[in-house]
């Protein structure tokens, strides 16, 4: 079968993929050179009672839980929509900051619905792109021919409606899946038009082999990241610093720097250093996280176009010489650099324990760990099983996040089949979920912010919304709450 891009996007109850939930699923395959192949995809899916929508991402989307709940799909019966319609051998799948988000969306519906999160990205030679940062990168190396938007307050802005609507691209609606779809696609054919060289050498060195070749090398790399400052195009020259012993990624240094300052100092400095700080003017710690099967947009060496460093505000000599500094002795900086991540992560894991209840956290488990074999043929059994099978199942997983994620799988999915005792433990889990904090509960925060929207300057039209997403809230109270 023939290689084929399939860009998709997903608008979605909210921005966290642990705990909000995809609404809307539009995508359109194309052949290698963007001509669409077949029909477009435009699916809902709908919303479960134990999820409460964002209203500021409802007032953005259009999208009310009623409409899902009207028109939409179950999880389970979108997944096997995705994987008889969509999945083919040697897709590319890839849209517009997809691998940051849509993409963990995916990996999170797939885990909860008894799927492996992740070969419907790699199996039969599929792959995955992303377009944002192949436009960033365009935008900082090759921006002639195209016209670049700038935001209303005047700074560069890659954002998709401002690049359709200076480039005279259709996008009649934005925010709305099959719509952003169709601009992306477009947005792909000016780049690849006007600059094809830099958008084949992406796309070829998409693959995390590619990027490890380059990365790897020792040698100064150009490379375009969101982490990177948007005054210098989210671009700069950067080198290897180390790579982690266990985990696919590395930690590279931005050559913009003067290593200096940070060599000498301690852990402990290093993770100040490191975090971001909201309006804070001081730079940051200039070492980055790269992470190689995340689709990078890495150049072998430094640009030699003195206009293109110019335009970057790079320095070959301060590049050089910043390189000498921290190449001189690196490996006492590496270790600190890396005692300094593993620290971070421990605070995060513990805000992240701290702030969601045990009984609600299995959903947000996908990355404890991978499933084995023996468990990934069970969770065949499972996605196969008729909806009154599910209760009597028996399976003995190995991992104990399936156990607890069954009884949730048969409740979104399949909510006519649950017994009463099911339906009782389904009841009391909503409860928990949406109550549990009292006036500081999920549902108590949903209608203080729906009443502060509702004060504001409002249209008629999201009045509307605001109404609907009250009603909603009021509709999924389990009985008991109600008393």
């Amino acid at each position: 079968m023939a290689a084929s891009f399939f860009f998709y996007d997903l608008e979605t109850s909210g921005f966290s993929p642990k705990d909000a939930r995809i609404m809307q699923f539009a995508g359109q395959r194309t052949d290698m050179d963007l001509n669409p192949i077949g029909e477009p995809v435009n699916v809902f899916i709908k919303l479960t009672p134990d999820v409460l929508p964002d209203p500021d991402a409802v007032l953005i989307t259009g999208i009310t839980p009623q409409q899902t709940l009207t028109e939409g799909l179950t999880e389970a019966e979108f997944l096997k929509y995705f994987y008889d319609e969509v999945v083919q051998d040697d897709t590319i799948f890839m849209g517009f900051n997809t691998i940051r988000f849509d993409d963990e969306f995916m990996r999170f519906l797939h885990y909860r619905n008894f799927y492996d999160a992740y070969e419907w990205q790699w199996q039969g030679g599929c792959s995955r792109w992303d377009l944002l940062d192949v436009v960033r990168m365009t935008r900082a190396l090759r921006p002639e021919g195209i016209e670049w938007p700038f935001a209303p307050d005047g700074k560069p802005s890659n954002r998709l409606e401002y690049l359709t609507k200076v480039n005279k691209l259709d996008h009649e609606k934005a925010h709305d899946a099959l719509n952003d779809v169709y601009a992306t696609i477009a947005v792909a054919k000016l780049i690849r038009e006007k600059q094809k060289d830099l958008f084949e050498y992406l796309l070829q060195n998409r693959k995390k082999e590619k990027v490890k070749a380059i990365v790897d090398s020792g040698k100064p790399f150009m490379y375009t990241s969101g982490r990177y400052p948007g005054e210098y195009l989210h671009t700069s020259a950067a080198i290897l610093l180390g790579r982690h012993s266990e985990q696919d990624y590395a930690l590279v240094y931005d050559l913009r720097y003067d290593p200096a300052p940070y060599l000498s100092m301690s852990v402990e400095e290093l993770v100040e250093k490191w975090k971001w700080k909201k309006d804070s003017t001081e730079t940051r710690l200039p070492v980055k996280t790269l992470k190689y099967n995340r689709c990078p947009a890495v150049v072998e060496g430094v640009v030699k176009d003195e206009e293109v460093l110019k335009r970057l505000q790079l320095s070959r000599a301060d590049i050089q010489a910043n390189m000498a500094k921290l190449l001189k002795d690196p490996q006492p900086f590496v270790v600190k650099l890396f005692k300094a991540v593993a620290l971070m992560d421990a605070e995060r894991e513990k805000l992240q324990t701290a702030l969601v209840g045990d009984e609600t956290t299995v959903d947000g488990k996908l990355y404890d760990n991978f499933f084995d074999r023996h468990d990934k043929d069970l969770m065949r059994v499972v996605r196969g099983a008729k909806p009154d099978e599910l209760s009597g199942l028996n399976l003995g997983f190995h991992d104990n996040r399936l156990d607890a994620l069954l009884p949730l799988y048969k409740a979104r999915n399949y909510p006519q089949a649950l017994t009463t005792e099911e339906r009782v433990k389904w009841d009391a889990f909503v409860q928990s979920k949406l109550f549990a904090g009292g006036t500081s509960s999920r549902l108590a925060g949903y209608l203080a912010r729906l009443q502060t929207l509702a004060a504001g300057n409002v249209t008629d039209a999201q009045r509307y919304l605001l109404e609907e997403l009250e009603l909603y809230g009021m509709s999924i109270v389990p009985a008991e709450a109600e008393q």
